[in-house]
């Protein structure tokens, strides 16, 4: 891994004859990977990230350490990737991959296999909890909920239109689901019973749960970002964008559910207050030196500890952040 130490400092730019908002550098750049990428996560702690590259499989970093941990393959070729989707247990104990017909669980504490699992239709999303209990949101409308160690598989049926990303508690019992008709539905994994349902005005982007099941959010192509209180289906926010459009590449809950961590396809992250759905803070991912691609998706970002943000893009890199 190549460590590059930045200084931190503020650069004040002019759009429109008008001055904009000061936007800080990264206090540290990591950069795991040249190869392209098509997905990566970071653990909820920032000392495991998982990326799926092109031509190197999925790769497993440890962050503490800058060492590459596990390489794994899914599929026939070890020279090539197809996974597209990747997710980490809120535990760093297990991890989820998604190619777009099939799903694999892997073990974080040493690297082993939990199994392979073709899918019938296109795979869009993946989330894992604690338990290893997945989800995969596929192209067909349905959601498959499975649990590797009690070989349970359950199809939720609900949606009509593709499932473009879903979500799911600590303890693997609550799933968030949404899809390309605007529709946000939470439901419990061992039956199937949808326990509320929301709508958005276009097709869904993002969807998050927190770790204790209390709070839902949901995204959507238009810039229409929703926050609610999971038992009763309560609206608490509307994340305050100014924009005519805002999508979301990543969500997670931090600073103990009380803000809310986004990231962009368009090299943006920013950190919202969940009552009041105002904006807090705002970066701005780098671009790697000689790269011909302009632009970067947040693929993930995190807060381990308070005012320290952590994010990884499809840049290859790894940047640390002060609030």
């Amino acid at each position: 891994m190549i460590r590059v130490s930045m200084l931190l400092f503020c650069s004040t730019l002019v759009l429109t004859g008008l001055l904009s908002a000061c936007q800080p550098s990264p206090t540290q750049v990591h950069v795991i990977t040249t190869d392209a990428s098509y997905s990566a996560s970071l653990s909820n702690d920032a000392t495991i990230a998982l990326v799926s590259t092109a031509h190197n499989g999925v790769q497993v970093w440890d962050l503490s350490h800058s060492s590459l941990s596990y390489q794994w393959f899914q599929g026939q070729q070890q020279n090539t990737s197809n996974v597209i989707d990747t997710a980490i247990s809120a535990n760093n104990l297990y991890a989820a991959t998604i190619s777009s017909h099939s799903l694999a669980i892997w073990r974080l504490t040493d690297g082993s296999s939990v199994g392979w699992w073709s899918l019938p239709s296109y795979a869009q999303s993946v989330a894992i909890a604690n338990t290893g209990q997945t989800l995969v949101g596929l192209v067909d409308g349905s959601v498959m909920s499975l649990s590797p160690e009690k070989s349970r598989l359950i199809q939720f049926l609900a949606h009509k239109e593709k499932v473009n990303s879903v979500s799911i508690s600590a303890d693997g019992n609550s799933a968030l689901s949404g899809d390309n008709d605007g529709k946000v539905i939470l439901w419990q994994t061992q039956t199937g019973q949808p326990q509320q349902q929301w709508q958005l005005s276009s097709r869904v982007t993002k969807v998050l749960i927190n770790d204790s099941a209390s709070l839902s959010f949901a995204s959507d192509i238009t810039g229409n970002a929703t926050l609610w209180q999971s038992d009763t289906g309560t609206l608490i926010s509307h994340l305050d964008i100014n924009r005519r459009q805002m999508n979301f590449s990543t969500a997670r809950f931090v600073n103990n559910d009380q803000q809310l961590l986004t990231g962009t396809p368009s090299r943006e992250i920013f950190l919202w207050q969940i009552n009041s759905g105002k904006q807090v803070s705002h970066w701005q991912v780098q671009l790697s030196k000689n790269t011909q691609n302009r632009g970067a998706v947040v693929y993930s970002a995190t807060m381990p500890a308070p005012g320290s943000i952590v994010s990884i893009s499809s840049q290859g890199l790894v940047e640390y952040w002060q609030q």
